[in-house]
């Protein structure tokens, strides 16, 4: 059984129709990558998963749970956190304090005080900036921030959307890096990508969104190799 299994997934915005009859599935220690450009309706998606939008039809099975219909705060409960496309951190707060943020449902101290140790090994210069306002973070360590308060809620999955947007190809390359290292210690990851090349060259599998449907699917080999997504991302 499959740890998220999206079926027929369909979502508009009024009358403008996002997501069209969308169907994918992620095995447990997988990365799984959705690639596409703007407006394929990527973004929508992780959305509808985290609970912050409900679709017009479809089902979104979590663990052999249908999630549909649940909250975002319940949907993160269940084990699921989204790192949003644009970091969405809090500027004027503390770096310690948007990692608070990310603890909110967490009722064992103890564990949220690992947490924290844990989040500080893995990311060294949050620890050096932990009272500094997260607005004096360059926009790759702000990543890491949005990346770590995702984290502080101890997810099995994590939904990554855009995490090398606006990032210099200093910090795109540590990105990927960090996405390779938290798979290999446990975490599922939805990987949500422009940057089709490095996604799926580190993707179990991936699947290729065109205007809300999709249009290819493989394992990320197969995907680099395929002449049509040479042609349409990487200009081959």
């Amino acid at each position: 059984m499959a740890m998220l299994e999206v079926q027929n997934l369909s979502v508009s915005y009024g009358v403008i129709q996002a997501v069209k009859d969308v169907s994918f599935d992620i095995n447990e220690g997988e990365i799984v990558t959705l690639i596409g450009a703007n407006g394929a309706g990527k973004s929508t998606i992780v959305k509808t998963i985290s609970g912050l939008l409900k679709p017009q039809n479809g089902q979104i099975t979590y663990q052999g749970q249908d999630i549909v219909h649940r909250k975002a705060p319940q949907v993160v409960q269940a084990g699921i956190s989204q790192v949003a496309e644009g970091r969405h951190i809090f500027a004027e707060m503390t770096v310690k304090e948007n990692l608070q943020l990310g603890a909110f449902l967490q009722k064992d101290h103890d564990q949220t005080d690992k947490t924290y140790k844990e989040i500080f090994e893995r990311f060294p210069i949050l620890q050096k900036r932990q009272n500094q306002d997260a607005a004096t973070l360059s926009g790759g360590e702000q990543q890491m921030l949005a990346i770590g308060r995702a984290l502080m809620a101890k997810p099995k999955l994590l939904l990554l959307d855009e995490p090398s947007m606006g990032l210099s190809p200093l910090f795109i390359k540590e990105i990927f890096t960090i996405i390779k290292e938290l798979n290999e210690r446990g975490t599922t990851i939805l990987l949500i990508e422009q940057n089709a090349k490095q996604a799926l060259a580190i993707a179990d599998r991936g699947y290729v969104l065109a205007t809300g449907n999709v249009q290819l699917t493989g394992t990320g080999k197969e995907l680099l190799a395929n002449p049509e997504v040479q042609r349409v991302y990487f200009g081959g």
